[in-house]
C-alpha cells in the first residue's frame, strides 16, 4: 500500500516517525516508513536510531553524501509498495487524520499534494525573509493550487505512485540546492500524469535564517538557470524564467545586472535584516538571474521559440 519516505540531514525525525506509525496503525493499512540520513554524522542519529524498533519502520545513516536528490531516488528505489509518501524529516503532522485523508483520496490520481504551511508567527527576526515567504507565496488552499497544478507541487508532503516515479525521478545531475520539485513536476507535466491537489498540510518546521535562506537561493536561481540551459524545462513552466527570457528580448538584460552589481549591498542588507521586503526579495532574485547569466561563457542568447 504505502511506502512512507523521509529524507534527513542532521534532524531529529523520531517524533516525526512516531505520529506517522501511529495513524497508519490506526488507518490499518499496510506501510513502511524509511527513514535515510544522508551522511550527516550527527549525534542526533542516536536518537533516530529508536525508529528501527517501530514496526515496519527503519532508519538508516548513510557512511558518504549523496546529496538530496540522490537521497530521494534512493529511498525510492528501496519502497516496496506502490504508493511513495515524500515528506521531509523536519515536518511537523499539525491533524489526527493525515495518513486516512491521503488514503482517502488515493483512487483515479497518480500524484496527490496535500500543501505545506509555516507557523503564524515567525519564530524570530533572523528567520523573517524565509518566513514571510513561505507564509504569503507559498502557503496556498487547494483551490489555489489547483489553478496551476503542476507548478504547485512541491515534494515534501506529495504522494505519487511508484510507476509514475520511475518515469521520471530527481535529476542527479543537479549538484546544488533547489528546484528539485520544478524539475520532476515538469515531466509529470510532459507525461499528462494526473495530480491532484487537497488541504492536507504539514507544517514547516526548520525555517532557514535570513542569511542561509539568501544563499540557498542563490544556488536555486544556479540550478534553474542550468535547467533552462539544458532545455530540462520550458520558459513558460516558470514564472521568473519567462520574466528572464523577456528581459533578453528587449535588450535589458546588461542594464539590469549592471544596476544588480550597483545596488546589491543595499538589497542584501534589508533582507538579512530584520524586516525583509519581498519585492527586494524579487528584485534581487531577477538580478541575480542576469548576473549569473552575463558571466556564464558563451551566453545562451535568445532562443527562437
Amino acid at each position: 500500500m504505502l511506502s512512507i519516505l523521509i529524507p534527513i540531514y542532521n534532524y531529529n525525525v523520531y517524533p516525526l516517525v512516531q505520529e506517522l506509525h501511529k495513524q497508519c496503525l490506526e488507518c490499518g493499512i499496510i506501510f513502511e516508513i524509511l527513514c535515510q540520513d544522508d551522511a550527516s554524522n550527527s549525534p542526533l542519529n542516536q536518537i533516530n536510531e529508536a525508529v528501527n524498533s517501530l514496526t515496519n519502520s527503519s532508519f538508516v545513516a548513510l557512511k558518504k553524501n549523496i546529496a538530496h536528490r540522490k537521497n530521494r531516488n534512493s529511498l525510492a528505489a528501496k519502497a516496496k509498495y506502490d504508493y511513495l509518501l515524500f515528506i521531509d524529516g523536519d515536518s511537523i503532522i499539525i491533524s489526527p487524520h493525515y495518513i486516512q485523508t491521503y488514503i482517502s483520496n488515493l483512487c483515479n490520481f497518480e500524484v496527490i499534494y496535500g500543501g505545506r504551511i509555516h507557523p503564524k508567527k515567525c519564530p524570530s527576526k533572523n528567520q523573517k525573509l524565509r518566513w514571510k515567504y513561505g507564509r504569503f507565496i507559498e502557503d496556498k488552499t487547494a483551490i489555489n493550487r489547483s489553478k496551476k497544478p503542476y507548478q504547485s507541487i512541491l515534494f515534501n508532503n506529495t504522494i505519487i505512485k511508484k510507476s509514475c516515479f520511475d518515469k521520471v525521478k530527481f535529476d542527479s545531475d543537479l549538484k546544488k540546492y533547489g528546484h528539485d520539485d520544478t524539475q520532476l513536476s515538469y515531466q509529470l507535466s510532459l507525461l499528462k500524469i494526473s495530480v491532484l491537489h487537497i488541504d492536507n498540510p504539514i507544517k514547516h518546521g526548520a525555517i532557514d535564517t535570513n542569511l542561509e535562506y539568501i544563499i540557498k537561493t542563490k544556488e536555486s536561481l544556479e540550478n534553474l538557470l542550468l535547467l533552462y540551459d539544458d532545455q530540462k524545462i520550458d520558459r513558460d513552466f516558470v514564472r521568473l524564467i519567462k520574466l528572464y527570457v523577456f528581459i533578453e528580448k528587449t535588450k535589458v538584460k546588461f542594464i539590469i545586472t549592471k544596476t544588480y552589481s550597483v545596488f546589491s549591498k543595499f538589497i542584501l542588507k534589508n533582507l538579512i535584516g530584520e524586516n525583509p521586503n519581498l519585492l527586494v526579495f524579487n528584485i534581487f532574485r531577477i538580478g541575480y538571474l542576469c548576473s549569473i547569466s552575463s558571466k556564464k561563457q558563451g551566453s545562451i542568447g535568445v532562443r527562437n521559440e
